[in-house]
């Protein structure tokens, strides 16, 4: 690439960042305190609730704001109108869209087959799913990339969020991959903030907890990690009896992760378990578990095997902009390689 161009869409990318933090800074000046019908009590409740700024009441359903705060219905409708009015939520054109786009970051899986069938890697604003049987190596690329989030160019102190929900972190990998990819363990492991998940409510509370390290305590959070996403879930809601509350909590909690992921231009990345399909004769019977509501709410699902040799195969198998494709690797002591 030129030397001229690359200096142009530096300069591009600064004048982004510029507008993006003059938004930010004029978003500043209204708080939820100026909605009609909020007291300090009912902020002190929104608040609690993840209803924190103007953007979060925006968005919200009349329902959660009338059973959160105890409001009327009418006033309810006032105080998200009026949170909609105070914010550009019109419709704006692909062009600015593109130039939004260029915002987005990703973070290596350090492997470059792999990085390349994602579009160069785990994309911030968006959710990656990897769905795979036991073993197949989805907790391995959650460490890793915990750890790869420290390369990121453009970024002071990121952070990685790590929600475990079958007690898999591990901090002995956490040093093996970090002396591997040149980084100080002790370092890195500063840099990641684990919670263990004890049941399905304690996972979305831990969720919505992401965004209190970001505004408190200031942190550069620019990953987080859920694996795995439907353990609890699988194992709190049994039959068919219970399906449909299951899936609206899932969906709820995609959404939420989704949300977090737009807002503040992080990266979310979720395991998956997987169940055998009985009535599939030929074929790979192999189906991931949450249905259509974690299928629609990913941006980026990836299949993980076993290969030939210890090698694993990861086969992208949806994408809003990238085709089909698939890709062999190793995982190995000090991280992932590609397959010679």
């Amino acid at each position: 690439m030129p030397k001229e161009k690359i200096e142009q869409e530096m300069e591009d990318l600064e004048e982004i960042k510029e507008e993006t933090a003059e938004k930010k800074a004029e978003s500043k000046e209204k708080t939820i305190m100026d909605l009609p019908g909020v007291g300090a009590a009912t902020a002190t409740k929104m608040a609690e609730a993840g209803y924190s700024t103007l953007l979060s009441v925006a968005v919200a359903t009349v329902g959660e704001i009338v059973e959160l705060t105890g409001v009327s219905e009418a006033v309810g409708r006032k105080m998200i109108q009026a949170a909609r009015s105070s914010l550009d939520m019109g419709f704006v054109s692909g062009e600015e869209v593109l130039r939004k786009r260029a915002l987005v970051e990703r973070i290596s899986t350090g492997s470059k087959v792999f990085d390349n069938i994602l579009g160069g890697g785990v994309e911030t604003r968006a959710i990656t799913e990897i769905f795979a049987e036991f073993g197949s190596g989805k907790t391995q690329i959650g460490h890793l990339l915990a750890v790869n989030t420290q390369l990121m160019k453009n970024e002071k102190n990121p952070v990685a969020v790590y929600i475990d929900t079958e007690n898999t972190f591990r901090p002995e990998r956490i040093v093996q991959l970090a002396k591997g990819a040149g980084l100080e363990p002790q370092q890195v492991l500063k840099q990641i903030k684990v919670a263990r998940a004890y049941n399905s409510d304690h996972q979305l509370l831990l969720a919505e907890r992401v965004e209190e390290l970001i505004k408190s305590q200031g942190l550069n959070v620019k990953l987080v990690v859920v694996d795995s996403l439907t353990s609890h879930f699988r194992a709190e809601f049994i039959g068919r009896g219970t399906l449909a509350e299951r899936q609206q909590k899932l969906n709820k909690h995609m959404h939420a992760l989704l949300r977090l992921a737009d807002t503040y231009n992080l990266s979310v990345y979720v395991t998956n378990q997987v169940m055998a399909r009985p009535d599939v004769f030929f074929g790979d019977p192999t189906q991931a578990i949450g249905g259509h509501v974690v299928a629609h709410s990913s941006t980026y699902r990836v299949y993980l095997r076993k290969g030939k040799k210890g090698s694993r195969v990861a086969k992208l198998i949806d994408s809003p902009s990238m085709p089909d494709a698939e890709c062999n690797f190793i995982i190995e002591t000090d991280g992932i390689k590609d397959v010679q």
